[in-house]
């Protein structure tokens, strides 16, 4: 039944299809420890049609499918544990309407984040969610993204109004709508969004934009303790100042930024702040700000409002993941994230950082601290058994103490293959039933990126 699904596919597809080594293993590829399994054959789709047919091919034929938008993903959603075809949607990347007067926009899954931005620079809004990497929008529905901007404007959940999906059997559904709020029937936008490519594959998404700001001003603190940076993110929030980004570097990522860029930021615990709002508005928060990192052991609280100041002191926040790789060249980085309610955060990611030396391992820690999630960066040689067995120990932590503190495994990155054992520890065996019932009724074969969020055998 394989051999003829694939034959199937490429006598409709032509050209589009590729059973090629090179590509089955480019949309394989993934952070982290885990495998490279390679789907049986890739097709790059552009319209919700062909996504449709070749989903109706699949499921005749009983062939997984795995939807892949720009492959940044890092909890494995992309390995093809069964084999079966990878859906290319990186050609559906055209913004298919701009509405400034309702702040909304339409676009294709394939459409990049700041390929989006760029598109709307002439119409006076912006679109928020940043996880830093230049992510699909239609991933970033799928693996419920946040980032650097949630502290203000909330993450994909927020700012998501309607979908487009192609369900298993190939029908074409549309979730939602424009309207701001309704009260008609089950919210399957939200069900959608974080469902990691497992009931379905998103092709269009309707989406909130918002004015871009008066102004904007960017800072960067060091502080003299990782204990001073966490109480004055923590201090600051609980005192309403309004910040549109609050990151947290600790030392050892600064010392990375550092030799990867050239840079001479101080090598100590580091914010990265933005500010969004009228002159006034911005400059008081900032004040505000300054003095509440300066009792916290701040030093200088460096500021800049042009924008080509703002983008070079950002630069180190969102080149942070390569800075980290670079400090042990060869060894791959095992990335974690959990998020914790705020007055949680300072033992967290403190424990985190004790854990990480203890272990004798090299481990940045840095994030979005100013909604309780951060991430850590444990860099490990896949050779040695022993250092992936401290790595992957460190993590389970983190996840452990983020749980107990009323958190969650995972604030962004999704459940994928990495984090199965802790949704049930999360969710309780009673919601995860549900969440099989929910993928048994909507994809009986189990065709939707298995293996992904749970394990569930063919018929679920």
């Amino acid at each position: 039944m394989k051999a003829a699904g694939l034959a199937a596919l490429e006598a409709a597809f032509g050209t589009a299809y590729s059973s090629a080594a090179a590509v089955r293993r480019h949309h394989a590829a993934t952070e982290g420890l885990f495998s490279t399994d390679m789907p049986d054959a890739v097709v790059a789709l552009s319209t919700t049609a062909d996504v449709a047919r070749a989903m109706a091919l699949c499921a005749q034929h009983r062939l997984p499918v795995i939807p892949y938008g720009a492959g940044s993903s890092v909890e494995g959603q992309l390995v093809a544990v069964s084999g079966g075809v990878s859906f290319d949607l990186c050609g559906m990347n055209r913004v298919l309407a701009v509405r400034s007067a309702d702040m909304d926009v339409t676009v294709e899954a394939g459409v990049t984040r700041r390929t989006l931005n760029q598109h709307l620079r002439d119409a006076g809004v912006f679109f928020p969610v940043d996880p830093g990497a230049d992510a699909s929008l239609g991933g970033m529905a799928a693996t419920s993204a946040t980032g650097t901007t949630t502290v203000r404007y909330g993450g994909m959940r927020e700012n998501v109004l309607g979908l487009t999906v192609v369900l298993p059997s190939g029908e074409i559904i549309r979730t939602g709508g424009r309207a701001r709020k309704s009260s008609a029937g089950y919210d399957l936008t939200r069900l959608m969004i974080g469902s990691e490519g497992t009931l379905g594959i998103i092709t269009e998404l309707t989406l909130r934009v918002h004015p871009i700001p008066e102004q904007t001003l960017a800072a960067v603190c060091p502080f003299s303790t990782l204990e001073g940076a966490v109480a004055a993110v923590i201090e600051a929030l609980q005192c309403g100042v309004d910040v549109a980004r609050i990151e947290l570097l600790d030392a050892l990522q600064m010392r990375a930024v550092n030799a990867h860029g050239k840079t001479a930021y101080p090598e100590a615990a580091t914010l990265f702040l933005e500010f969004h709002g009228t002159a006034a508005g911005v400059a008081d928060h900032a004040a505000t700000m300054a003095a509440i990192a300066t009792a916290n052991g701040g030093g200088a609280f460096e500021q800049a409002l042009r924008a080509e100041d703002r983008t070079r002191m950002w630069d180190a926040r969102h080149r942070a993941y390569f800075a980290a790789l670079a400090l042990c060249p060869g060894k791959v980085g095992v990335v974690t994230d959990v998020c914790v309610p705020i007055s949680a955060l300072a033992d967290n990611l403190l424990a985190a950082r004790h854990d990480i030396d203890a272990a004798g391992l090299t481990g940045p820690v840095l994030g979005h601290v100013g909604d309780g999630n951060f991430h850590a960066i444990l860099l490990v040689d896949p050779a040695d058994d022993e250092e992936t067995t401290r790595a992957k120990a460190v993590a389970a932590q983190m996840v452990e103490r983020s749980l107990a503190s009323g958190g969650t495994c995972t604030g962004e990155h999704g459940i994928g293959l990495g984090k199965k054992a802790f949704l049930r520890a999360e969710a309780g065996d009673g919601a995860v039933a549900m969440m099989r019932a929910i993928k048994s009724a909507v994809d009986p074969h189990g065709l939707m990126n298995p293996g992904k969020v749970f394990d569930c055998s063919a018929s679920c």
